[in-house]
């Protein structure tokens, strides 16, 4: 069976996340979202354990109003690189806490941070089980490329135990895949939500095949046993995320690599410090010109919530407005979820809402949008194209969007 997950987020009891991050919320909102298997996060932090424990089947099993979780938190190692743990049941999430509690408080943060390297939480996830990778792994901050110039850098002996690499919200495929040693892992592509709304949770997600909705069926897509694995990464692109291209973190002026050399790193508009984008970060990482995609690899779908992509078509200022809203209730409404109108619906169909939105959705399908790149720490943004103003190519950024239609 097919299946959407989002396998990274956190709850209430992580630091800068909004309260309504909680199990029945999330669950609701994913559903309208259109996923079927959310991450629980955080899960050994001990209330939020808690609060799993209370609201699960078993063990093994927690199904929330049709939505299912699955434990997983996020640990960020002492060399401020963080690691996403994928975990098989409740009483293994018991167990991790208890050995973690040795190196840190857990009860302080949702997200932890250990006094313990890369190759040691690693030897601790595979012995209870856990799968493991690096979260966002490109962003210059708290990721294995900021910190490492290869996974065995980072996971030592223990590097062939990790199975996938989360993308993070500034890199997609094209530039992941010009890294040849990361070729054999499975790509993630996962919200890191801090709030359970439909423009965070979710926003990027993984379409996977799979025998069942469990650890052992998502274990089986990931590590690609027995035919299952990802079918469809669906992200940003590349360019809207926060670190894409190397910028000041003050005033947020963007440099070439070699201008930021050049500045010894540091702006000369306003003498704060540029930080390198993740564009430049994989130019010195790769060792191949162009990306190549071994044969599991899923095609990358680049694609914006659906609110959003209603904000810009009405010209809105926030995705909080009433038109915004009516419009997005009505398509959810009408056919099940976001994704489901995103990714699935008949153009002819989405007749019910303002032809601008219709035509919005449609450029998004079609990769016929207009890219402005984030960095420093402030978000890339995207234009919609009019018959005067057609998207621009970079000729040096490989893209592989493919129609919507596609899928």
């Amino acid at each position: 069976m097919q299946i959407n997950a989002d396998l990274h987020l956190h709850s209430k009891y992580s630091m800068a996340c909004s309260n309504k991050m909680e199990l029945p919320t999330i669950a609701v909102e994913a559903k309208k979202k259109g996923i079927d298997l959310v991450a629980t996060g955080d899960c050994i932090h001990p209330k939020w354990l808690d609060d799993i424990k209370t609201a699960a089947t078993d063990d093994e099993t927690i199904l929330i109003n049709g939505t299912y979780f699955i434990p997983t938190t996020e640990i960020e190692d002492k060399n401020r690189v963080h690691h996403l743990l994928i975990l098989p049941s409740i009483s293994k999430a018991e167990e991790l806490a208890e050995t973690m509690s040795k190196y840190a408080d857990l009860a302080v943060d949702g997200r932890p941070t250990v006094k313990l390297d890369g190759s040691e939480i690693a030897q601790i996830a595979k012995d209870i089980g856990a799968m493991i990778g690096p979260c966002h792994a490109f962003t210059p901050w708290t990721a294995l490329y900021a910190y490492h110039d290869s996974l065995d850098s980072c996971y030592g002996d223990l590097t062939d135990y990790v199975s996938f690499v989360e993308l993070g919200l500034s890199a997609d495929t094209d530039y992941a895949d010009r890294i040849s040693e990361l070729h054999r892992l499975t790509f993630l592509t996962n919200s890191d939500a801090h709030s359970p709304w439909s423009n965070k949770l979710a926003r990027e997600f993984t379409r996977f095949e799979v025998p069942s909705i469990d650890f052992e069926g998502l274990e089986k897509a990931i590590l690609r046993k027995e035919g299952y694995k990802a079918t469809l990464n669906v992200g940003f692109f590349p360019e809207e995320g926060k670190y894409n291209e190397s910028a000041c973190i003050k005033c947020f002026t963007h440099y070439t690599l070699e201008e930021a050399v050049q500045n010894n790193w540091r702006c000369p508009q306003c003498r704060g410090q540029v930080k390198k984008g993740v564009y430049d970060r994989v130019n010195e990482l790769a060792d191949l010109e162009t990306p190549v995609h071994p044969d599991h690899r899923p095609d990358y779908l680049h694609l914006a919530p659906l609110a959003e992509i209603i904000m810009m078509a009405l010209g809105h200022a926030s995705i909080t407005t009433k038109g915004v809203r009516t419009a997005w209730e009505s398509l959810v409404e009408k056919f099940g979820n976001e994704v489901t109108v995103l990714l699935d619906t008949n153009p002819d169909q989405l007749g019910i809402v303002d032809r601008r939105i219709v035509d919005a959705i449609l450029a998004f399908r079609n990769g016929e949008v207009i890219i402005h790149p984030g960095g420093g720490g402030q978000y890339g943004w995207i234009g919609l194209p009019d018959s005067e103003n057609k998207p621009k190519e970079d000729p040096t950024k490989p893209k592989n969007q493919s129609s919507l239609f596609d899928f």
